[in-house]
């Protein structure tokens, strides 16, 4: 399948290019930044929510499945960019959310059977950000499920008309030519029907989220055995396009997922970047349960440079880069991006700004090029160089990116395993490649190989007999 190697890169919509000068990026932006995308060498492209929203969690509130925010645009001009893309060799994919709408969307009032309610809060069940999963109607005076904001509502998909209805919205997608999804928060689109308190948790969390939810054992309030009839129903309506899962559950838990889903991001992966043995952990089991989504950043967590270090972050992105499966890369992230604070009000209640800033693509331009307007989010200082510094500089993170990404064509054919190595380290076979990464202090021996073919940083590969200290090489075996 055309994915199964693929570099995926996210598009934060609202961050990309701003096309008509009111400080927000929008679907004309990004469809005139298409051919950058295509000469990364990137597969794919996926929008974060497009659809109209009242913007309590900017997006991720969705108050109409079938249409486009005025703010990015219409739906003439999805149809323009998909068409673009297509002609670029890009597929297209949405981000859908599945498991709530808005409080404002028309449904709330009009079908308010196709929701989770109670005389008065029905359980312990804690919410993502913090706080009690049941929200107060002030209408009604009843109590709603939301796993997230009070302003987004978790549907009942055990109602067939609920099922009917967003499966349809993802058809309706499908019809105009995208080429697949990113579901949200699927392991929270079915519950416990029941309602039944979760218990007090037994073991260590894998996974960070609020202190107070990681209190419970969640075997109740997310991941209901029934949900694979849900996940059916989604893969019976939309055939065999791309169907990704952001299932914020450890590996192993899941796996069953992709008995429907084609990938499941690693999120393991995605915060163990800063210790070499938990990064080998990770990729170790992400290897054996196959399906796995290896993501560098994304728009709900600190930047990969941020997160592993500025030091070890081109070590990093360069093993990443060469894992077998496919590859999300989140603008800004083949820049070298970096959580930075931005010069303004916070605009995400939760804290996430610092990494959404707009990209940065000629620093030597207003506003770095995304907009003549000042932008929506604006950066107390430039989160890395622009685009147009490092295009054409041959030790820059953009140059890396690039070439790593070319490589992974001569990689995709080939047995991928990871070999014994020292501390810090981590050695992984890719057929006749062997790519080699420290993040340690301090210089480490490496097997007999051949010939350099990329480095992490220049200089990495001076002497292939070490890994040197926070860098990382692609050699030939010997």
């Amino acid at each position: 399948m055309w994915w199964e190697q693929a570099v995926i890169y996210q598009v934060y919509v609202r961050s990309f290019q701003d096309s008509n000068g009111d400080g927000v990026g929008d679907l004309p932006g990004v469809t005139q930044r298409l051919e950058y995308i295509a000469e990364l060498a990137a597969q794919a492209v996926w929008l974060s929510p497009i659809y109209p929203s009242p913007n309590a969690d900017f997006g991720y509130d969705v108050s109409d499945f079938r249409s486009v925010d005025a703010t990015f645009g219409t739906l003439e001009d999805l149809d323009a960019l998909v068409e673009r893309a297509h002609a670029l060799g890009l597929k297209v994919l949405l981000d859908f959310v599945p498991c709530h709408t808005s409080t404002e969307h028309p449904w709330f009032r009009e079908h308010p059977d196709y929701y989770v309610w109670a005389d008065a809060p029905a359980n312990n069940w804690r919410a993502a950000f913090g706080g009690s999963s049941w929200g107060r109607d002030e209408q009604t005076g009843r109590y709603f499920l939301h796993s997230f904001f009070p302003e987004q509502a978790d549907l009942n998909w055990r109602n067939p008309e609920v099922r009917e209805q967003m499966t349809g919205a993802m058809r309706f997608w499908v019809d105009r030519g995208v080429d697949g999804f990113r579901l949200d928060a699927l392991d929270r689109l079915m519950k416990d029907p029941e309602l039944r308190d979760d218990p007090p948790a037994t073991r260590r969390p894998d996974l960070p989220g609020d202190p107070t939810d990681l209190e419970l054992d969640h075997v109740h309030s997310r991941n209901a055995p029934d949900l694979g009839d849900a996940l059916q129903a989604i893969r019976a309506a939309v055939g065999d396009v791309l169907l990704i899962g952001e299932v914020y559950l450890p590996i192993e838990e899941a796996a069953p997922y992709l008995q429907t889903l084609d990938v499941v991001f690693n999120f393991e992966e995605l915060f163990a970047v800063a210790d070499a043995s938990k990064l080998r952990h990770a990729i170790e089991a992400g290897l054996r349960a196959g399906g796995q989504g290896w993501v560098l950043s994304n728009h709900d967590f600190s930047r990969l440079v941020t997160r592993a270090g500025p030091d070890n972050a081109r070590a990093v992105a360069l093993l990443l880069l060469s894992l077998p499966g496919p590859v999300f890369l989140f603008e800004g992230d083949e820049l070298g991006f970096a959580d930075v604070p931005m010069d303004g009000p916070e605009q995400d209640r939760n804290h996430r700004d610092p990494f959404r800033a707009p990209m940065v693509w000629d620093a030597n331009a207003e506003h770095g090029g995304f907009s003549t307007a000042r932008p929506w989010l604006t950066p107390a200082r430039a989160p890395a160089p622009g685009a147009a510094q490092q295009s054409d500089d041959p030790t820059s993170v953009l140059t890396l990116t690039r070439r790593a990404m070319a490589l992974r064509s001569r990689l995709a054919a080939h047995e991928t395993r990871l070999l014994p190595s020292e501390p810090g380290t981590i050695l992984l076979q890719r057929g006749d490649h062997i790519v080699a990464v420290n993040l340690s202090d301090t210089t480490r021996d490496a097997p007999p190989v051949g010939e350099l073919v990329l480095e992490a940083r220049p200089g990495d590969g001076a002497d292939l007999r070490v890994i040197p200290a926070h860098g990382g090489w692609v050699a030939r075996t010997a």
